[in-house]
């Protein structure tokens, strides 16, 4: 089979192309820039055009014609190789039918990591444990990781770990023989325009699910049937951040329905060594962290996990999405922010919008928060100046948001 996809060095996409290389698939793909994605995907032997105009689609079907045009949730219904592949008459879908299929190509076991935060670390915690013990995987992972490709098809495998997002209803599509819930709060009103339709959705997962596993508080979303509850972190576990050492929790309970002959010594080693995956709480340089996190909990977490790293937290914020804005804003609290010494609060990144809406402004975003600790910034040398003079001297710089920072961040760092 060969496989087109637009929009290849995306978190979800990207992973999705190397896991059909892997599974011995004929990929090639595009984008509209170069990124970590793109650059591990080309080294692995993908061909990669950033035109999307349709050339480039149009010449290799000519060379060998494709069998599936697979496309990110984002790509517009007008865009050109959409557009394209249509007339070529190229099936077209979005990811997670290809993946799924594969799952069921390969008869694997689904193992799939869903809630609304803390997928990425859950999913890359689970793959970096489960090959620490000798345990075959596949998986596909939302972000790039420092110690394997983001997705992998590993032929000696049972098992397929997959982040399974919520966004769009892709963990729908799917039947997991266990899935890992981190976390239900209402999240992606894009999607979902009220939390009853939010939770409902969790639900029909869980009905899909052989098994969930579920922290407490979240556990009357789900059917008690085939619940597995846990109530509170592993006092085992020893990396940093709350909020990790629960999620590192769940993985412990996790390797209990996974064949393994490793002892708890060996399980405890793995966890405690885990390395972290890109763009959660890492580190670019002294002092100088990048997190994805734009939801108030995540926020919240992620300082309490900077906190215990250093008495001076400097936040850099840029909140996603003005639609989530509007849902979010009375969560953002002095509470939520009261780790951060510091807080430069950028304007929001604006995707997927809904053009009725008002743009919310940095200073009614922030209007309870204290005052003394805020400042108003954007993506520009003053700011720079400051994140680099905060660094020297001595204090952590916490950068976060799913938009432009983290690669407005990359590239000041490359040109010193």
């Amino acid at each position: 089979m060969r496989i087109y996809f637009s929009g290849i060095g995306g978190v979800a996409i990207g992973p999705l192309s190397r896991i059909a290389l892997d599974a011995g698939y004929d990929v090639c793909g595009s984008d509209k820039s170069p990124n970590l994605i793109t650059d591990e995907l080309e080294a692995a032997g993908i061909s990669i055009s950033f035109d999307q105009s349709g050339e480039y689609l149009r010449s290799e079907h000519k060379k060998v014609p494709f069998d599936w045009f697979i496309h990110t949730a984002a790509l517009p219904n007008n865009h050109p190789e959409l557009v394209l592949a249509r007339e070529l008459g190229i099936k077209t879908s979005k990811r997670d039918e290809l993946l799924a299929q594969i799952i069921a190509n390969k008869n694997l076991k689904l193992i799939a990591i869903a809630g609304t935060h803390g997928k990425t670390t859950t999913t890359s915690m689970l793959v970096w444990v489960m090959q620490q013990l000798q345990i075959p995987v596949s998986y596909s992972v939302g972000s790039t990781l420092s110690f394997a490709p983001s997705g992998e098809f590993n032929e000696n495998s049972q098992f397929f770990v997959y982040e399974c997002d919520e966004f769009d209803r892709n963990f729908l599509h799917f039947s997991p023989e266990i899935s890992v819930i981190t976390s239900v709060d209402y999240d992606h009103p894009d999607t979902y325009p009220t939390e009853k339709s939010y939770l409902e959705a969790f639900h029909e997962f869980g009905e899909k699910s052989k098994k969930v596993i579920v922290w407490q508080e979240n556990s009357t979303t789900f059917n008690p049937k085939n619940l597995i509850t846990l109530s509170g972190a592993d006092q085992n576990i020893t990396i940093p951040g709350k909020h990790n050492r629960k999620n590192a929790t769940l993985i412990i309970e996790t390797l209990k329905h996974i064949p393994t002959s490793a002892n708890k010594s060996e399980i405890y080693q793995a966890i405690n060594s885990f390395p972290g995956s890109g763009r959660r709480f890492e580190k670019l340089a002294d002092n100088l962290y990048s997190d994805y996190g734009h939801h108030p909990i995540e926020i919240r977490a992620t300082l309490q996990m900077a906190r215990e790293l250093s008495d001076q937290v400097v936040l850099v914020y840029q909140p996603h999405q003005n639609v989530r804005q509007h849902e979010i804003i009375d969560q953002y609290s002095a509470d939520i922010f009261r780790d951060a010494n510091e807080i430069y609060w950028l304007p929001t990144y604006l995707t997927r919008e809904n053009p009725d809406l008002p743009i919310l402004t940095p200073q009614q975003l922030t209007k309870n928060i204290d005052p003394e600790k805020l400042h108003f910034a954007n993506l520009d040398d003053n700011l720079w100046q400051n994140i680099t003079t905060a660094q020297k001297s001595g204090k952590l710089v916490l950068c976060m948001g799913a938009g432009t920072i983290d690669g407005w961040i990359r590239e000041q760092l490359a040109k010193d």
